[in-house]
Parts: structure tokens; sequence; C-alpha cells
């Protein structure tokens, strides 16, 4: 006895999906995550010299960290201020929450091929 055939596969099958492009997808993504999480900016920008997008967006990352660095310890010289201190005390949460929101914005534009402009911050990113 013989086994039964199987059919045919059909024909009309759609083409497979065309590969990755080169300069390295994950690696790349990887790359532009990394540019917007403090000091891990570094790594992207040392290591993605060939890649000016990558590169724009670690700059850019940097210019970010040391902002926030500097709004984080002028906050924390004026919170030992007295009654000053009270108000800062406040603040301090609404700041690092917009520091939350604008990694979250700059990481999602980044992947997404975009540049998230913040006047004023930005153009620091240019410069170096």
């Amino acid at each position: 006895m013989s086994e039964p055939s199987l059919p045919p596969p059909p024909s009309n099958m759609p083409p497979p999906p065309p590969a990755a492009p080169s300069g390295g997808g994950e690696n790349r993504t990887l790359m532009l995550v990394l540019s917007y999480l403090g000091p891990l900016a570094f790594v992207p920008f040392l290591v993605e010299k060939d890649d000016k997008e990558v590169q724009w967006h670690a700059k850019h990352g940097i210019v970010l960290f040391v902002g926030w660095v500097i709004i984080w310890a002028v906050l924390m010289v004026l919170g030992q201020l007295g009654p000053l201190g009270c108000l800062v005390a406040l603040v301090i949460p609404l700041v690092g929450l917009a520091s939350l929101i604008v990694t979250i914005l700059c990481i999602i534009k980044a992947t997404n091929g975009q540049r998230f402009i913040i006047p004023g911050v930005s153009q620091y990113a240019d410069r170096f």
C-alpha cells in the first residue's frame, strides 16, 4: 500500500520578508536607547563613530544628562535653605516625573527615526 500523497503547496505564497538593512538594526536600536540612559550615553558616543544619527542622539543624551544633573544640584542646594526647603521638597517629584517623561519621549522618537527637539537644550548637541 502506498501512503496518500499530499497536495502540492500553493504557488501564490507571498515572498519572504526582506532582510534587515545593513547597519545592525538591533544594535542600532540598543545604541539609540542607551543614548538617553544617563551616563550610558557615553557607550554609543564612543562605540558608534560611523552612524551620524546615533552620534547625535548620544550627544543629545549627554547634554540632557548634564542638564538634569545641574537641575538636581540646584534643587539640593535650595532644599537646604530653611523654609524654601519645604517648597523644593514639593517640586522634586515633579522634576523627577518631567525627567522620566522627557527620557521616554526621546527614546520613542529616536527608535522611530526622529529627533525630539527641546528648545534651549538640543542646540548644544550640534555644537560638539
